[in-house]
């Protein structure tokens, strides 16, 4: 006989658990299937060594509204990463953060080696205005390219070139600008209003609290979902029968299960740890990037600085990422190259503990950009992912939310704005 719960959610990364939630919050009997030895999807963490490596580079700001709403930042004990970044070019390494943060920055910050004093006034200006903006504005705006929107906010080339290209290739994936404006504005608003952190434990501590506000045994672990209707699960192990079913994987996983399902194209990137015994950017955790993109390396930060609890005192951990999913020697000579400009140090003695290289990453967010696609696919299905949305873990776990509402909505019951 199959299993019987109310609705199946297959995925148990953080918009299947966000949608999971939802639905046990109103009373639901919700299972959650994942073929995965551990929850969090894209969001998992190894230790290696007494050294956590996020299953690549990502970084949570706490200024999310849906995740600030739904999860316990205290118990997080989230470690913020200084809010700027240094910019390296030839010989010389600038420093531009937020005078908030880092005051003492503000001299170097003037540089004319990274762009005009207007230029960068300019960008202050456009970043805070999209902070006080209602998101809901934002995505109704006219959309064109992020490279579009920077010139005609009167930003040099200087300065976009040697700082916001190389920034945003780091949080976009893609090196060209051409994502979409409407996300280039969500993000800078989040970037006021909150400073990019990691959790202490590592970023799979997240899943692992939302895992852990559902009832005991709703998670089901080691089960591949083969085929789905709206009301049957098949999976490797086990049938299920509900009343709704929540596809809730990667991008890609979806579109497999679901023939016909409309994704974005994916970016990929890898992720490279390195250890070292020396003491990098003065002891900040801080983004290192390259203004004159002498290599591959699109962004590398020594973030146990950041998160001491990320490596064995007396280490460094320093997590290096680059476009693409070349893993080869070669590649890694590269990028340990590209390691010693950047950082000013000598890197052959650096021990590469980790490499995880992901095919999709991210979601492509190219304008025009539509924020919210349609989750309810009729018949009972259901779909939920960052792709739904946007490209983040705010992306995600509101896409898992308005899911869960809309199955609530199909099931006759009345969803709770805001339940806690």
């Amino acid at each position: 006989m199959a299993e019987s719960p109310d609705v199946i959610v297959i995925g148990a990364g953080l918009a299947g658990l966000a949608a999971a939630r939802q639905l046990s919050i109103h009373g639901i009997d919700v299972v959650v299937l994942d073929a995965a030895d551990a929850v969090g999807g894209r969001v998992r963490s190894d230790v290696v060594d007494d050294f956590i490596l996020d299953r690549g580079f990502q970084l949570y700001n706490p200024s999310y509204p849906e995740a600030a709403r739904v999860l316990d930042h205290q118990a997080l004990h989230l470690q913020a990463l200084v809010p700027g970044v240094i910019v390296s070019t030839g010989k010389n390494r600038t420093h531009l953060g937020d005078p908030r943060y880092k005051p003492s920055w503000a001299l170097q910050g003037a540089s004319p080696r990274t762009g005009s004093a207007i230029s960068k006034m300019r960008f202050a200006k456009y970043a805070w205005k999209q902070s006080r903006r209602p998101e809901a504005e934002i995505e109704r705006a006219a959309d064109r390219d992020a490279f579009s929107a920077l010139r005609a906010a009167g930003i040099d080339s200087t300065f976009i070139e040697t700082v916001l290209r190389p920034f945003l290739t780091g949080v976009f994936l893609e090196p060209d600008l051409r994502t979409s404006q409407r996300f280039l504005d969500l993000v800078l608003s989040s970037f006021i209003r909150g400073v990019p952190s990691v959790p202490a434990a590592g970023m799979q501590a997240i899943p692992v609290q939302l895992a852990g506000s559902l009832p005991t045994g709703s998670v089901r672990l080691g089960l591949r979902a083969e085929e789905v209707t709206g009301s049957r699960v098949r999976t490797d192990g086990e049938d299920f029968e509900a009343s709704a079913v929540i596809v809730a994987t990667d991008p890609v996983a979806a579109a497999t299960l679901l023939p016909g399902l409309t994704i974005p194209a994916g970016n990929s990137v890898t992720t490279w740890y390195h250890t070292t015994r020396t003491k990098l950017t003065g002891g900040d955790g801080v983004l290192v990037v390259d203004g004159e993109r002498r290599g591959p390396v699109i962004n590398s930060v020594a973030l146990s600085n950041a998160a001491p609890d990320y490596a064995p005192a007396g280490r460094t951990l320093v997590s290096t990422s680059t476009l693409g999913t070349d893993t080869s020697a070669e590649a890694e000579r590269r990028v340990r190259e590209h390691l010693t400009l950047l950082h000013g140090a000598n890197t052959r003695d650096w021990d590469l503990i980790g490499v995880y290289p992901i095919p999709y990453a991210l979601p492509a967010m190219l304008p025009p950009l539509v924020v919210r696609q349609p989750v309810d696919l009729g018949e009972g299905l259901f779909v939920a992912g960052d792709h739904r949305d946007t490209a983040s873990i705010q992306g995600a776990m509101v896409s898992g939310r308005r899911c869960a509402d809309a199955v609530l909505a199909r099931l006759g019951v009345t969803s709770i704005t805001g339940a806690a």
